[in-house]
């Protein structure tokens, strides 16, 4: 599960551009805190912290508890960064403010195991990923993070659907209509010229 990170801010006493420029002078990013019924708050916080947080590479799925001028902290959730379009470093964050039993929608990354106890994978098979991140309802205080898929028996040519994903309690999938395909054995290309030539031989010996 993911740890809960932590940020300190300050209140934004103005909004607009020319604000935001002049607070980033200062090595603050702008950012707001909204949602859950609550008045929006501007805030700002440190663009090293907020930077070294991004570079975890689950920012996007971990709750963030932000202390707004020495306060108690809010539990939120980052829901979009925005860019510099050239520097490539952080200009606005948005935070969603989570309620305390909230369940919430993330991206989380899918992580596969067990290739040593795959035959399609001793055989040579890829594993052809379709879905590298999946779309997940998860409790604001367990938040996985990453799901682990097992390639345990798995062959040439099988898929792996969701249905087959054993999820964590209180997680489930936000696509719940259809049983969607993460990812499939496909057969190399040496591999499968053998299989052609088995196929094709088997069949003019049927004939």
């Amino acid at each position: 599960m993911s740890e809960n990170l932590k940020l300190a801010a300050e209140t934004r006493d103005r909004a607009g551009k020319g604000a935001s420029r002049a607070v980033r002078r200062t090595g603050r990013v702008p950012a707001v805190i909204y949602g859950n019924g609550e008045t929006a708050v501007t805030i700002h916080v440190e663009e090293k912290l907020l930077v070294r947080q991004l570079s975890t590479g689950h920012f996007m799925n971990s709750v963030v508890e932000i202390a707004v001028d020495g306060g108690a902290p809010v539990r939120t959730l980052p829901r979009d960064v925005q860019f510099h379009p050239v520097s490539d470093r952080p200009i606005h964050v948005d935070f969603l403010r989570l309620a305390g039993n909230a369940v919430i929608t993330v991206e989380v990354p899918v992580h596969f195991i067990d290739e040593d106890k795959s035959p399609g994978m001793k055989r040579g098979a890829v594993l052809n990923i379709v879905r590298h991140e999946l779309q997940l309802d998860c409790p604001s205080d367990a938040i996985p993070d990453q799901i682990e898929i097992s390639l345990d028996g798995t062959d040439v040519g099988d898929s792996i659907h969701i249905s087959a994903v054993k999820l964590p309690e209180g997680v489930k999938s936000h696509i719940t209509d259809r049983d969607f395909t993460i990812a499939t054995l496909v057969a190399p290309s040496a591999l499968k010229s053998e299989t052609d030539a088995a196929e094709t031989a088997a069949e003019e010996a049927a004939a």
